[in-house]
C-alpha cells in the first residue's frame, strides 16, 4: 500500500489520527457488553444532529452500498412502482438496482453535467405514480449537487409513499436536512465527508418508511427491520463492529466539536479555492452551471491533448491522486475530493500548485 502526501480522492477520504486511534482498543463482545449498547446510542444521537433528523437509524457494518441495496430490498416487491431521478451515475445505477429486484422502474434523466430540474420530476410523478421516488444528492462522478429538497415537497404534495435519497457524499460536508426534505430513508457513508473507514454505512428510517418494511419482512442479511427495535431488545441481526462503531464515534465528534456551520463554510471555501485555481489552469468544470457543483468534490474535463492516463500518473509520481470517473465520463472527467478532513485549503493549495506544474509539463511535452 502506498500512503500519498496530498490524498485528494472523493472518498475514502484520509482518516484523522484521533479517528484512527479509536479504532485500536481491544473492544470485547458488542453482543454481550452493555457499553455497546450506550455507544450506539451516542452515535445515533450523533448522526441525528448531522442528518438534522428524529428518525431512528440503523447502522450497517459495511461500505455504503449495504445501505442502499438494503433499504431497496426492505421496501420493494416484484412490481412496486420506482422513479428514479438521475443525474448521473448512481442516480441512474439505484433504478437498475431496484429493477433487478422486479421493481417497475421509470427514469427521469437529466444530463450528468447538470442538476435535476423540479418541473419533469413532478410531470413523471403525476402521470406514474410511484410507490417510491429515489435521488442522489451529491453525483460524485459528475461533481454536481442535486435540490433533491424540491424533490421532497412533491413528495408531500402528491403523498408518495417512500422518498429514498443517497446522501453518502453529501452527509458532514453540506446541509442534508432529512426531515424537513421528507426524507424516509436517508442513506449514508462513513467514508467520505465523516473521514472515518469504510466499514460502516446507515440509513435514517422515517416512520412511516418503517411501516413499509415491517409489511415486506425482507429477511436478508442486508435487511432493515431487525434494526428498528435492535436497541429495545439489546440484539443485533450479526456481530457489530465495536471497532467501526467507536472510530464513528469520534469522527461525529470532531464534526460537531467544529459546529456544522463552520464545517460546510470549510467546505465551501476549499470547492471555491479549488475551482479557481483550476479554472485560471485553463480546465474546465465538469457541470455547465458552476451553481450545481458539490461542495465535496469539483469534477474536471480533462484538458484536451492529456490522457486521464498521462495525468493520472504524472500526479502520483509527484505525491498526489486525484480520481478518475466512471461509466460513460470514464477517461473524460477527472475530480478532486475535498471532502472531510480534505478540506482544508492549504491542502487543496498543495495539490493546485502540483496540478498546475503537472500540466506545465505535460503540455510542455506534446
Amino acid at each position: 500500500m502506498k500512503t500519498y502526501d496530498i490524498p485528494l480522492v472523493p472518498g475514502p477520504t484520509s482518516v484523522p489520527d484521533s479517528v484512527r486511534r479509536a479504532y485500536l482498543t481491544d473492544y470485547g463482545s458488542a453482543d454481550l457488553e452493555p457499553e455497546y449498547i450506550e455507544l450506539y446510542v451516542a452515535v445515533q444521537d450523533q448522526l441525528r444532529a448531522i442528518l438534522s433528523t428524529q428518525n431512528r437509524i440503523a447502522l450497517m457494518t459495511g461500505e455504503g452500498m449495504i445501505a442502499l441495496w438494503g433499504a431497496l430490498k426492505s421496501c420493494l416487491e416484484p412490481g412496486d412502482r420506482v422513479l428514479a431521478v438521475s443525474t448521473g451515475v448512481f442516480g441512474y445505477g439505484i433504478g437498475e438496482m431496484a429493477a433487478s429486484i422486479g421493481a417497475d422502474v421509470r427514469w427521469v434523466e437529466f444530463g450528468y453535467n447538470e442538476m435535476l430540474r423540479p418541473e419533469p420530476v413532478e410531470e413523471a410523478i403525476r402521470n406514474f405514480e410511484p410507490k417510491m421516488v429515489t435521488a442522489v444528492h451529491c453525483e460524485t462522478p459528475s461533481g454536481t449537487l442535486n435540490p433533491v429538497d424540491r424533490v421532497g415537497e412533491m413528495v408531500r404534495r402528491y403523498d408518495i409513499p417512500l422518498y429514498y435519497v443517497d446522501a453518502v457524499a453529501s452527509t458532514a460536508g453540506t446541509p442534508v436536512l432529512a426531515d424537513a426534505w421528507s426524507i424516509d430513508l436517508c442513506l449514508f457513508g462513513t467514508q467520505k465527508a465523516l473521514s472515518a473507514f469504510p466499514d460502516l454505512a446507515g440509513v435514517a428510517v422515517s416512520d412511516r418508511a418503517w411501516d413499509v418494511i415491517e409489511k415486506i419482512d425482507y429477511p436478508g442479511y442486508d435487511a432493515l427491520l431487525p434494526y428498528r427495535d435492535a436497541l429495545e431488545k439489546a440484539w443485533f441481526p450479526y456481530t457489530p463492529a465495536w471497532a467501526s462503531l467507536a472510530a464513528l464515534h469520534e469522527a461525529c465528534r470532531l464534526v460537531l466539536e467544529e459546529r456544522l456551520e463552520n464545517v460546510y463554510a470549510r467546505h465551501e471555501e476549499t470547492a471555491a479555492l479549488c475551482r479557481r485555481r483550476a479554472q485560471a489552469m485553463g480546465l474546465d468544470l465538469y457541470p455547465i452551471d458552476e451553481q450545481a457543483c458539490s461542495p465535496t468534490v469539483t469534477a474536471l474535463r480533462v484538458p484536451e491533448g492529456i490522457t486521464w492516463h498521462q495525468l493520472n500518473a504524472a500526479l502520483r509520481e509527484r505525491g498526489m491522486v486525484v480520481a478518475g470517473s466512471l461509466g460513460p465520463l470514464a477517461g473524460n472527467v477527472f475530480r478532486i475530493g475535498h471532502m472531510g478532513s480534505q478540506a482544508d485549503p492549504d491542502l487543496i493549495a498543495r495539490g493546485m500548485n502540483i496540478l498546475e506544474e503537472t500540466l506545465q509539463h505535460l503540455r510542455g511535452t506534446r
